[in-house]
């Protein structure tokens, strides 16, 4: 089975240094020159346009990866609406659209992605988010809490799978009702759903809805734990659910280039800012978030918790912390050990993500390519490194 790769799209904006933001931190550069990290949303020096973003999707989808996450929350762009237009600005890619289920209606977004799949089939890709920022929730009028939160999820998804089925739908749950709902027409294919999460209440949803359950990029041996305990509940549950991790990354043609690259970063994160926004997210919600934290203490210190692996990253940035640092030969050796573990999609990004993802398709895929774990989606034609010939790197770099 060849592992399968996604990029990310950046939608609140780019820049050569990290943009904070994520998990209901107000997004801002995090270099000490376009802000404190906490305040501002959309900033950067490449603001997400969609002629942008358009860049980063041809680029991601010619070096052969499968899809492109798009996230979700009041620090970014509207996820729907952007993938739909960016269908247009691409040919195969696929994208793994991140939404929430308290803001939309089941029947609604059952009927979203049966329309999104009409006019670019097979394209759509599912990241349920339950949300675990009360705060942020309650901006958008959801005032239930964590543990409701998961259950009205469950329903949601119970719901939507339904009418994907072509049922007629009556539910009166604890947190949904609908009665006679039914789809006009059905997705063809069905999206996968891909769901996150690392408390009790998450498992048991992931478990009993998820297709593709995520991690964030922890140390190998906790994300074995991690796998261990979804893959029993999913077993509980007569179901099989695949594993995918969310990772930053930074590789490069040696060693110490890579590492070099992850202290020009660390080196513009403000104090003030790492300060900032780590008060931020001590006041989450999330279990996952609370594991990011854990990795690194709020310390600029000892940021490498397991060989290439660094958390630099979660200074000042909520969600995924985690960055994999080195050469392209070792990088891909990281990702080696985590396929081992279980792990068979990894959604990737960097800084910049038009550059970083032209590092990732050139530097890295190829050697997953050699060793027969990966394949370009568009078929071994594309080439080891999925780059059309003739075409110079910087011929599709934005400068």
């Amino acid at each position: 089975m060849s592992l399968t790769f996604h990029w990310f799209l950046p939608t609140y904006g780019d820049s050569r240094h990290v943009i904070g933001g994520g998990h209901g931190v107000p997004a801002g550069s995090a270099d000490g020159s376009e802000g404190s990290g906490v305040s501002g949303a959309f900033d950067g020096q490449r603001p997400a346009d969609l002629g942008y973003l358009a860049q980063i999707g041809r680029a991601a989808e010619q070096l052969g990866f499968e899809g492109a996450l798009t996230p979700t929350g009041a620090w970014c762009e509207d996820a729907w609406l952007t993938t739909a237009m960016l269908a247009r600005e691409t040919e195969r890619l696929k994208f793994l659209v991140a939404f929430r289920p308290g803001f939309v209606a089941p029947t609604l977004a059952a009927q979203m992605a049966a329309t999104f799949q009409r006019h670019a089939p097979g394209r759509l890709l599912l990241n349920v988010v339950t949300g675990g920022e009360g705060h942020e929730q309650r901006a958008y009028g959801d005032f239930l809490g964590k543990d409701e939160r998961y259950a009205r999820t469950g329903e949601f998804l119970d719901i939507v799978r339904a009418l994907w089925r072509g049922e007629t739908v009556t539910r009166h749950g604890a947190h949904l009702r609908v009665e006679e709902a039914r789809l006009a027409r059905v997705p063809d294919p069905v999206p996968p759903v891909y769901f996150g999460g690392s408390s009790p209440a998450a498992g048991e949803v992931a478990a009993r809805h998820s297709d593709v359950y995520l991690t964030w990029g922890e140390p190998p041996a906790q994300v074995a734990e991690k796998i261990g305990w979804i893959r029993a509940l999913a077993e509980k549950a007569g179901r099989t659910v695949r594993f995918g991790i969310r990772l930053h990354v930074i590789t490069r043609d040696t060693a110490d280039q890579a590492w070099a690259e992850a202290r020009r970063l660390l080196a513009g994160f403000a104090p003030d800012a790492i300060a900032a926004v780590q008060a931020g997210l001590a006041r989450s919600e999330s279990e996952g978030q609370r594991r990011m934290l854990a990795l690194h203490g709020g310390s600029a210190d000892g940021l490498e918790v397991s060989p290439n692996l660094w958390a630099g990253i979660g200074l000042v940035r909520g969600g995924a912390g985690t960055a994999l640092v080195g050469s392209h030969a070792e990088v891909a050796a990281r990702i080696e050990e985590y396929h081992r573990l279980g792990i068979d999609e990894f959604v990737m990004s960097g800084h910049p993500h038009l550059e970083e993802a032209y590092w990732f398709g050139e530097g890295v895929l190829p050697r997953l390519a050699a060793t027969g774990l990966w394949t370009h989606p568009a078929g071994a034609a594309r080439g080891a490194g999925g780059v059309s010939a003739g075409v110079p790197f910087a011929a599709e770099v934005r400068r």
